[in-house]
């Protein structure tokens, strides 16, 4: 939690750039594992955390752009709460942590939201993804649950995306706090990445760390030999010499921000000839691209350079041919690189994705691609000072797809299939960092994770 001015000074930006009506907040509940008193670990709202700061379920907030106040609804515990749970503060004394000073019961919530209606005032709400909420939602604003989405107020979205979207002094410090840990997390996975252990001893040592900083993942973490799924999520595997392990992975912070780290060691920490001149290819569309980064150039452009660099490379390796540009604006290089290059990042690993993922990586100006590959670029937009963004280029060898486009033909004047082919076992290789845009370029956040092949051969050694 930061400092109460701090929440304060978001929710008056708010109020003002939204205008009139009454936006309104739902924390998250709890979310039982299969029975009522035996909840999944709790992670509130972003939206709540980044307007309100309070991380507990059973309150509501309104902001009211027209009286230009804010109220929190909740209740206080009674005393089997307390018996269970121990004395917590009341709702007026962690109203007051985030400078609101009007509270009230959870019920009067309710009321209030339908007083403003029956007066024909502006509700304003932002898109819900728990279903316990959109029912709630949908009852008090009388909305179909399937239309909730739809009906999300646009003003209150763009206000929120263009605040959360910029990243304070104080935003990158917590972000930075979890790198930090997400760099022990690392090392230490990469000293167990031997032949004959699991995934699930290296995924749970990863988890392990986290907890033991008062941190959480902030995403089921990737641990994998079969790096060519882009999302697995299956630890079974045992580690095998001769296979590449995809580490995607990151901790969050106790106030909710956000680390999204990948690296790719070689099983045994010796690179083989092959898994060397492909990860070498990653790394330098990797560190083309983050070289990139500077205000008032376009991600989506940095995105097709670094495709450029690794088709380069790739033709360079005899598995492409013909024109590197040529290719890159067909989309053939997606055969390998199917996905974007990375995405906002803050209080969500995919920030504000919840908003609807256009809305945050497009805005207004940009128009996203409907060709295979380039439409799962998430961000796209022009860069700014404070932007945080990962950086994820990899390369991947997917026998289903490597099948299909074969099939149809698809690409023969860029893709040497024969080539391709012999390379079906690889697997794949990612690398990400965490990149805020500065005034003037860009900074890697946190402190340096080994990703050149010496230093995570050596890491993996140590």
């Amino acid at each position: 939690m930061f400092k109460a001015e701090t929440y304060i000074l978001r929710r008056k930006l708010l109020r003002k750039s939204v205008g009139s009506g009454l936006l309104i907040f739902l924390a998250n509940e709890e979310s039982p594992m299969n029975y009522t008193a035996n909840p999944y670990h709790y992670r509130q709202d972003s939206s709540f955390l980044y307007f309100f700061g309070l991380a507990s379920p059973g309150l509501a907030a309104i902001a009211d752009a027209d009286e230009g106040t804010d109220t929190l609804y909740g209740d206080d515990i009674g005393i089997e709460d307390i018996i269970w749970m121990g004395n917590l503060p009341t709702i007026k004394a962690r109203a007051l942590e985030v400078g609101v000073r009007r509270t009230a019961p959870r019920a009067v919530f309710d009321e209030k939201v339908r007083q403003a209606l029956a007066a024909g005032r502006p509700v304003h709400y932002l898109p819900p993804y728990r279903p316990d909420n959109m029912t709630v939602l949908g009852d008090l604003l009388g909305i179909p649950v399937k239309e909730l989405k739809a009906r999300a107020s646009a003003a209150f979205i763009k206000a929120s995306v263009d605040q959360r979207i910029i990243k304070s002094k104080e935003e990158i410090r917590e972000m930075e706090s979890a790198v930090a840990v997400s760099q022990e997390m690392y090392l230490s996975a990469m000293k167990l990445a031997k032949p004959g252990r699991y995934e699930y001893q290296v995924s749970g040592l990863m988890e392990g760390i986290a907890l033991a900083y008062d941190m959480h993942l902030a995403f089921p973490p990737i641990v994998t030999i079969n790096g060519q799924t882009l999302h697995m999520h299956a630890h079974d595997n045992m580690l095998v010499k001769g296979r590449l392990l995809v580490l995607d992975c990151g901790a969050e912070a106790a106030s909710g921000y956000a680390s999204d780290i990948t690296r790719t060691v070689p099983v045994g920490g010796r690179f083989n000839a092959r898994q060397k001149a492909v990860y070498e290819i990653v790394l330098a569309g990797q560190e083309s691209a983050v070289k990139a980064i500077k205000p008032g150039v376009s991600f989506k452009d940095i995105h097709l350079q670094t495709a450029r660099v690794m088709a380069g490379g790739l033709k360079a390796l005899g598995l492409m041919k013909g024109d590197v540009a040529e290719a890159v604006a067909a989309g053939a290089h997606a055969l390998f690189f199917p996905h974007g290059l990375g995405h906002n990042i803050g209080l969500d690993v995919h920030d504000m994705e919840d908003y609807g993922e256009n809305h945050v990586g497009y805005g207004e100006k940009v128009e996203r691609s409907k060709q295979f590959g380039l439409a799962y670029l998430r961000m796209a937009r022009e860069l700014k000072p404070g932007h945080v963004l990962t950086v994820e280029p990899g390369l991947y060898f997917i026998p289903s797809l490597y099948a299909l486009w074969r099939k149809e033909k698809k690409h023969r004047d860029f893709i040497v299939y024969d080539a391709v082919e012999k390379f079906l076992d690889f697997g794949g290789a990612r690398i990400e960092d965490d990149v805020l845009v500065t005034e003037t370029g860009r900074r890697v956040l946190g402190p340096p994770i080994p990703k050149k092949v010496a230093d995570i051969e050596k890491a993996c050694r140590a």
